[in-house]
C-alpha cells in the first residue's frame, strides 16, 4: 500500500506475521493428518488437537490482519464510493483508515485487559490439556499489536496526504481495490510466472 521508508519496519513485521501464520496453519494441518491416521489405524488419539486448532486459528487470524491491510484485502462496501468524484472519495478513505486505526487500538486494549485478568487469576483452559491461557493470549495480542501499529501509522500517513492536498495519492493508497486493480495484479503475477518459466527452460 505505502512504500516509504518510515513504514519499512511495520511492513516487515506484517509480512513476517503472515508467514508465521502460514507456518502455523501448515503445522496444524500436519497435526490433524497425524491425528486422523492414528485414530483410524492405531486407535490412538493425541487429545487436545481441536483445542490447539482453535488457538492456531485465532492467533493466525490476528497475525494476518496487518498483511491483509497492506494488500487492501479487507472487505469494504464500495457501492457508492466508486460513483463519487475523487475529491469526495479522499476524505472518506482517510476517515476509513482513521476508524480502522481506532478499532484496532480498541481490540488491542481489550485483549490486554483480558490477558491481565488471565494472569491475575492464573486461568487454565477447561480441557484435558489445561493450557495456561496466557500463552495463546500473548501470541494473540502480539498479532493485534502489529496490526494496531500499522493501522496507526497508515492513518497518520493518510491524514498527512489529505492535509497536503495529495488526494489522488490518498485514493490510490487507501481506496478500495477496483476490478481493474485486481486484473492488473493478476496480469503482473502471470507475467512474473511466465518470466520465471522462460528462465528455467533449457536453451536450444
Amino acid at each position: 500500500m505505502v512504500s516509504r521508508s518510515p513504514y519499512w519496519l511495520a511492513r516487515r513485521l506484517a509480512h513476517g506475521a503472515a508467514v508465521a501464520a502460514g507456518y502455523g496453519a501448515l503445522g496444524l494441518s500436519l497435526l490433524i493428518t497425524f491425528e486422523v491416521i492414528a485414530r483410524k489405524l492405531f486407535n490412538f488419539s493425541l487429545q487436545g488437537v481441536d483445542e490447539i486448532g482453535g488457538y492456531v486459528l485465532a492467533i493466525g487470524v490476528s497475525f494476518s490482519f496487518a498483511y491483509a491491510l497492506l494488500h487492501r484485502a479487507h472487505t469494504r462496501v464500495d457501492v457508492l464510493m466508486a460513483r463519487l468524484p475523487g475529491p469526495l472519495q479522499a476524505p472518506l478513505n482517510a476517515l476509513a483508515m482513521l476508524l480502522l486505526a481506532g478499532f484496532s487500538l480498541f481490540m488491542l486494549w481489550r485483549a490486554v485487559a483480558t490477558l491481565h485478568e488471565t494472569l491475575e487469576f492464573g486461568s487454565l483452559a477447561s480441557t484435558p490439556l489445561q493450557t495456561p491461557l496466557w500463552i495463546p493470549q500473548s501470541l494473540w495480542i502480539l498479532g493485534l499489536g502489529v496490526f494496531a501499529v500499522l493501522t496507526t501509522l497508515l492513518a497518520l500517513h493518510a491524514l498527512g496526504q489529505l492535509a497536503g492536498g495529495r488526494l489522488g495519492a490518498l485514493n490510490r493508497d487507501y481506496g478500495p481495490r477496483s476490478a481493474q486493480d485486481e486484473l492488473d495484479e493478476a496480469r503482473q503475477d502471470y507475467a512474473g510466472d511466465t518470466t520465471h518459466s522462460a528462465q528455467g527452460e533449457p536453451s536450444t
